[in-house]
Order: structure tokens, then C-alpha cells, then sequence
């Protein structure tokens, strides 16, 4: 008699989500199947999001070790040995990923995920990021679909070259739509402007299609887009319109349309760049008051400093008329935001030279004072930010605009788990560009399982009005699967062979963990449920 002890931990959770989501079959579909290989692409790619998904800091050529105490056939396949991931067969299934095409594989991938959840699709967002990379990469002739390049770091890592990566989500649950792989040195507001070309069609199909966006692709470039799709952004501050409508709309204290949170709105029609039907939608904000004013009574300190030191040389300044005093005298007064800068008289005396010739000069001093009324200026300005939308004002108030334009944040949660220390940890050494937009896509569909799963959950526990108690004991209906993997920690399954049979059972499922459960798939409940 042999006993065998496998950690299950949360990896049922994923297994049996990606079993829901029909992943492996269409990724085989896709891809092709030799009958000659020990494992599938889609087994491969379901092996590398479960790696992905384990958190387990292993990079991706450690798949074989990261399985080694995991019940490999119960989670993927029962022909399926950890020593059959090895990352030979693992590279060898990201060529013919990125061969197929990344982005097309991903997007058939979501659209079916998204139709079996039934998931909401009318708003979307476009972000993007870039990834560091370290080493040399392979060329791959006319396969090569991006270039490792030096461009501007989002990692805040100059120093080394990158891909940029693109991502779309939906604002119902966050779930991944589109994700492509563009050059280092590729630009937000060009990215931006190809993709909504891309969606133009589709949206002006579906008719109520939104495309939230960051003020990046606000730009009269991408205007011509912009005028023939639906969508909200931001308005860049570099625009003089954008701070001459909030002048605006603070001189009228009177027409602010108070809002839930501390905020307020005014809403004014635009023609900026030509866009036809533009809401311009000015939002005031408690919070963002608060920020604005910390950063100009910082700014105000600084200031400060240097009119000081202004003041202390004026003083010790000799001018050779008193016309060159009061030229000083002017630029020194305009010099400064935040503070008054009050001249003193000009006044003349003669001095000794080296020659001992007689020599008349001119000083003058100044005095400085706090400017209140700038600064007041200043905080309120950065209290308010304006929003260009077309969505029309009988799908979405000015409170709804500013709604789906903090949707945007599921796309920043989205980059940061990309980017977590713990997610495929050094996998970015790859030599191969081909390999690396493949690994990409294979990290988003590792998000996608993730969101959906996440998003299944909270449904389920919103319809049976029902809690689970996060990290601080506090019931709540929005539990992070992040938290709920966490609970799952310590699950093992015990397997007990003999020559007549194989038996075994799941060990550690508290009544807290059968809670969980029950809100689940009957897929994911049968891997918690390991019997003869």
C-alpha cells in the first residue's frame, strides 16, 4: 500500500473555472492536436495559467517542479505527469501560439468566456503598459510581430528596453477583452487611435457600445476617431479650453449639480477638435480638492524659499541706472505664483572705484507677501477636472459619465496583477520576442480566469444575499478571489493506492471552506469532492 499527499490548496478553483470556460478544448480547436504528443496546447496553456494562477514566485521554466506535489491528473488531464511540463514543451506551445497570432487566440478565448457568463459588454476601457525586459532577444525574421526597444518606461526603468502592452476590459467584472503586444517605443495616443478604428464597425453594429479611455487619447489626431464611436475620457490640462471652462464653472458657484461622494457637476456642450455631440462634463471633487491642496501649500513652501533668496541678492545688486533697477525690478515681480512682491524706492549713491573715480549706483529692495488669492485660485482648479463624452444624456447622467470613466481603475488592477512580484516571476528572460507576446497573452488569460471566477462569485453571493468574512472578519458580499485562494491554503488530498484499487479523499475543508464552496460550479465543487 502506497499514500500519497498532494496540496489542492485553491487550484481547484482554477482548474474547474477553466474547465467551465471550455479553454482547453478551443485552445486544441485552435491550435491543432497531434496525436503523437503526450500533451496538448491546451493542456499546456491550462498547465502554465495554473502556474501563473499559484502564486508560488517559480518562473515559468520550473512548471515541472511547481507541479511535483500538485494531483496534476485531477486539476488538467489523468494522462498528464509533471515531468511532461517541462519547458521545452512549454516553449514549443508558445511558438505555436504566437505563430496562430496572440491577440486573435485571446479575443476568440474571451468572446466565448464572456458569452457563457453572460457578461455585459456595452462598456469597455483601452490602457496600456510596458513591461522591462532584460538581455538579448532573437530576431525571427518576418515572424518577429514586435520590437524590443527603448521608449517610456511605466516601470520606471529607463535604464532597460520594453514592450508595450495593450489591454481592453469590460466594466462588468473587469474581464479582459483585447490584449496586444506593440513596440517599445510605441505611442499611447497612436495605440489608442489604431484601436478605435478597430471597434469603430463593431460599435456602430451594436449601437450602444462605450469605449472608456485615459486623457491620452484625447488628442486632435485621434478626433476623427473619436467623432464616430461612442466613448468618455479625460480631458488633458494641457488644453487652454479645459482650465477656461472650469474658470468658468467656479465663477457660477450657483449652477453645481451636487453629486453622491463630495462631488459636483456642471456639464457644458463642446465642439473641441470638431466632435460632434460632445458633453464636456466639469467635476468637482472633495477629494481631489484635498489632494490639490497639499500639493500647492507644497509648492507655496518652495516657492518661498527662492523668493528669499531672490529678495537677499536684490538686495546686495548694483545697477549701473535707474532704469535698469525698475527692468529687474518688473521681471522680479512676475517671477512668482503664489507670492506679492512689493518694490521698494530706487535709490542712488556714490562710490569709490578701484580707480579711485568717482561712481554713482542705484539699489533697491522688496518685500514679499502671500498671494491668498492665487493660492485659493490654484486648490480650486485642482478640485475640478473636465470629462469629454458622446454618450447620450438619456443612457448616462454627468454622474454616470464619471462613473464609467472610474471604471478605468479595472484596467490599472489588471496591469498591477500582471505585474505582481509573484506572477510568472523572471519570465520576461525569454530570447524570443515571439515567445514573449505569447506569454503575455498567456498571463491575461491567467486575469481572465481570474476575473471570471471572481466575478461568478460575488454574483452568487449577491443573489443569495449571503456574506463571506474578509481579512478583518467583516462580512461582506465583494470578497477578492486573491482572499479566497488565500482561505483555501492547507486544502490537501490524501491518496491511498493498492494493487486492488486507489482511494483517497480531501483533507482540510473547513466548514468555512464548504461555505465557499456552495456558491461555486459543480466543476469546481467536483475537484474538492476526490473520491475511489
Amino acid at each position: 500500500m502506497n499514500v500519497e499527499v498532494k496540496r489542492l490548496d485553491h487550484l481547484g478553483i482554477v482548474a474547474g473555472t477553466i474547465k467551465d470556460l471550455g479553454i482547453i478544448d478551443l485552445v486544441n480547436e485552435m491550435l491543432g492536436v497531434d496525436e503523437e504528443e503526450k500533451v496538448s496546447a491546451g493542456e499546456a496553456v491550462a498547465a502554465m495559467i495554473l502556474n501563473g494562477l499559484g502564486f508560488t514566485t517559480r518562473p515559468l521554466m520550473l512548471t515541472t517542479q511547481f507541479f511535483e506535489n500538485k494531483p496534476v491528473d485531477l486539476l488538467i488531464n489523468e494522462h498528464v505527469k509533471p515531468e511532461d511540463l517541462n519547458r521545452h514543451k512549454l516553449g514549443r506551445v508558445l511558438d505555436r501560439v504566437g505563430k496562430y497570432g496572440s491577440e486573435q487566440l485571446f479575443q476568440a478565448l474571451a468572446l466565448q468566456a464572456c458569452q457563457r457568463e453572460n457578461v455585459n459588454l456595452d462598456f469597455a476601457y483601452n490602457d496600456t503598459t510596458s513591461h522591462s525586459l532584460e538581455g538579448e532577444y532573437d530576431a525571427e525574421s518576418d515572424l518577429q510581430k514586435v520590437e524590443i526597444k527603448r521608449g517610456y518606461s511605466k516601470d520606471r526603468r529607463p535604464d532597460l528596453k520594453q514592450i508595450v502592452q495593450e489591454l481592453i476590459t469590460t466594466q462588468d467584472g473587469g474581464i479582459p477583452l483585447i490584449t496586444k503586444t506593440h513596440s517599445g517605443n510605441a505611442s499611447d495616443s497612436v495605440i489608442f487611435r489604431e484601436r478605435a478604428k478597430l471597434l469603430m464597425t463593431e460599435f456602430a453594429r451594436s449601437g450602444s457600445r462605450c469605449l472608456g479611455m485615459d486623457s491620452k487619447a484625447y488628442t486632435k489626431e485621434t478626433a476623427p476617431v473619436l467623432n464616430k464611436i461612442i466613448y468618455v475620457t479625460r480631458v488633458p490640462a494641457s488644453i487652454k479650453a479645459e482650465q477656461e471652462i472650469i474658470t468658468k464653472s467656479l465663477a457660477a458657484p450657483e449652477a453645481w449639480k451636487a453629486g453622491t461622494d463630495g462631488y459636483k457637476f456642471q456639464e457644458y456642450e463642446s465642439d473641441c477638435y470638431g466632435i460632434e455631440n460632445q458633453r464636456w462634463v466639469v467635476v468637482y471633487s472633495e477629494q481631489a480638492r484635498g489632494r490639490a491642496e497639499k500639493a500647492v501649500q507644497k509648492t507655496v513652501a518652495k516657492e518661498k524659499i527662492r523668493v528669499d533668496k531672490e529678495i537677499a541678492r536684490l538686495k546686495k545688486q548694483k545697477f549701473s541706472c535707474a532704469s535698469d533697477a525698475q527692468k529687474y525690478a518688473i521681471r522680479l515681480v512676475s517671477k512668482f505664483s503664489y507670492h506679492h512682491i512689493a518694490m521698494g524706492a530706487i535709490f542712488s549713491s556714490t562710490i569709490t572705484t578701484k580707480k579711485q573715480q568717482p561712481e554713482v549706483i542705484y539699489r533697491t529692495e522688496a518685500t514679499a507677501t502671500i498671494d491668498q488669492k492665487a493660492i485659493d485660485t490654484a486648490i480650486d482648479q485642482g478640485g475640478c477636472f473636465v470629462l469629454s463624452s458622446t454618450l447620450p444624456a438619456d443612457r448616462a447622467s454627468s454622474e454616470g459619465v464619471l462613473g464609467v470613466y472610474k471604471g478605468l481603475d479595472k484596467n490599472e488592477k489588471g496591469f498591477a496583477f500582471l505585474k505582481s512580484p509573484e506572477f510568472f516571476t523572471s519570465s520576461f528572460y525569454l530570447k524570443s520576442t515571439l515567445r514573449i507576446d505569447a506569454l503575455l497573452m498567456i498571463m491575461v488569460l491567467a486575469l481572465l480566469v481570474y476575473s471570471i471566477a471572481q466575478r461568478r462569485l460575488r454574483l452568487a453571493l449577491k443573489v443569495a444575499d449571503s456574506t463571506i468574512p474578509n481579512q478583518i472578519k467583516k462580512p461582506v458580499q465583494n470578497p477578492t478571489l486573491r482572499w479566497i485562494f488565500q482561505i483555501f491554503e492547507g486544502v490537501e488530498i490524501v491518496i491511498v493506492r493498492s494493487i486492488e484499487s486507489i482511494s483517497g479523499l480531501v483533507h482540510g475543508l473547513t466548514e468555512l471552506r464548504r461555505h465557499i464552496l456552495s456558491f461555486l460550479s459543480p466543476s469546481i465543487q467536483a475537484m474538492y469532492k476526490f473520491s475511489t
